[in-house]
């Protein structure tokens, strides 16, 4: 498969040479480095996840005060993960160019300094083109993270190192989440998010300063066809393709659930106030428990056997989110939650292991699918609640899960009949 990469450029990069046998150098649990790069990654993604997700525990506050349905007001969510999955194949190309850590760096300069003028937007409209282009901003940190952490982590340490990272968007989120619904409550939806861009801005200082300097990057001068090369190659790969397929509808199920969550919670069925509400994205510490457990989990029962679990987690969760128990409620997102963070982790996980060239493309179109899922499953989810109410948005979220489900069914198939064939050759042989 050719890589987007043609040619190393000169000048100053940010990037060391690497040693004769690269594996040797790469960065292993027990090793400072290691440390001081996944604290780096941690602190990244808790601002790149707590800016991106910023206003969807505000959705119902934000409905009320400017008078607009949950269908569009959940635009502004939607408008950020669209953002970034537009922008992210573009600056995985970028990252190919100058270095990881330095596209990481100023997408999340650019970033906060968005966040900070988002208290300031004078209608949805503008609120939500503030967003979409906070969204793109953002994308510099997917785009870059899973391969920066591939090139400089070892292979075998590989999977932990991504379920630290994506624990830290779990957390990211959750804090965002939790803290813009308490600071609603006290001083309204805009100091929330002045809020957020101030904590935000708190991490971003820590991964620059955390942050080690690639030592097994080369840069190398950006070609679009070459890049299109390589983006046709990924898209070839069956094996891509059905993770890619199985982190969109992953996502999907999650944005719906969790753009919707709070017009129930604090509607007439529960009646909680804003602070409340918010409060219930703690439950995003299971997701971070099963980030982390994920390797685990894929070693002991195999990477299909871990996405039919986190698939029955997830609906499951999906089923006991229908009660009118509040208690069923939280147990039901407790189990959704720790169902998606698994799956979720399995798949992009998997991706990085799987191609050899071109991984920051092969990552980035991971996110691309992954992030139009979340504005898909925001919107719809969104629609179908105005429409119907809880019940047809769990439903959307469970059609999502059994296709994932049937992906995940014919990738066991096919590898059952390859194993036979082979086994068949062995014998005749």
């Amino acid at each position: 498969m050719p890589s987007a990469d043609t040619a190393a450029p000169t000048g100053a990069v940010d990037s060391v040479p690497a040693e004769t046998d690269p594996e040797s150098t790469r960065l292993r649990p027990g090793q400072a480095g290691y440390r001081r790069m996944t604290l780096a990654l941690f602190a990244a993604g808790l601002a790149a996840f707590g800016l991106l997700y910023a206003t969807q525990a505000l959705l119902p506050t934000i409905s009320a005060d400017l008078g607009v349905p949950a269908d569009h007001a959940s635009w502004t969510v939607s408008g950020a993960t669209v953002g970034l999955a537009l922008a992210v194949l573009p600056l995985s190309a970028v990252s190919e160019r100058y270095g990881r850590r330095r596209v990481m760096t100023v997408a999340l300069g650019v970033a906060v300094g968005l966040a900070l003028l988002l208290p300031l937007a004078p209608s949805l409209g503008w609120l939500i083109a503030l967003r979409v282009v906070q969204g793109a901003a953002i994308a510099g940190v997917p785009a870059s993270a899973m391969a920066f952490l591939s090139e400089e982590v070892r292979a075998k340490a590989l999977v932990g190192a991504v379920g630290l990272f994506v624990a830290g968007n779990s957390i990211g989120g959750m804090s965002g989440r939790i803290l813009t619904g308490w600071v609603t409550e006290a001083w309204g939806w805009r100091a929330a998010l002045a809020a957020v861009a101030a904590t935000s801005l708190l991490c971003v200082v820590a991964f620059c300063v955390l942050a080690p300097r690639a030592r097994h990057f080369t840069p190398q001068a950006a070609s679009p066809r070459a890049l299109a090369r390589t983006v046709r190659g990924h898209l070839g790969n069956a094996l891509l393709l059905r993770l890619y397929a199985i982190g969109l509808l992953f996502m999907t199920v999650f944005g719906s659930v969790y753009t919707v969550i709070g017009y129930r919670l604090t509607g007439d069925a529960f009646g909680l106030s804003q602070g409340l509400a918010g409060s219930v994205f703690v439950i995003y510490l299971v997701g971070t428990a099963s980030s982390t457990a994920a390797g685990r989990l894929t070693a002991r029962l195999g990477r299909r056997g871990a996405l039919y679990l986190a698939i029955g987690t997830a609906s499951t969760g999906l089923l006991l989110s229908l009660s009118g128990r509040l208690a069923v409620v939280i147990a039901g997102l407790v189990l959704i939650t720790a169902g998606f963070f698994a799956g979720h982790v399995v798949a992009s996980g998997a991706v990085s292991g799987t191609v050899t060239t071109g991984r920051a493309q092969a990552a980035a179109l991971y996110q691309m699918a992954y992030y139009l899922g979340s504005s898909l499953g925001g919107a719809v989810g969104a629609l179908a609640y105005r429409a119907a109410g809880w019940g047809a948005t769990a439903a959307f979220a469970l059609a999502a899960l059994a296709l994932a489900a049937c992906v995940t069914l014919y990738a066991t198939r096919r590898a059952v009949r390859e194993s036979r064939a082979t086994a068949t050759t062995v014998a005749a042989g």
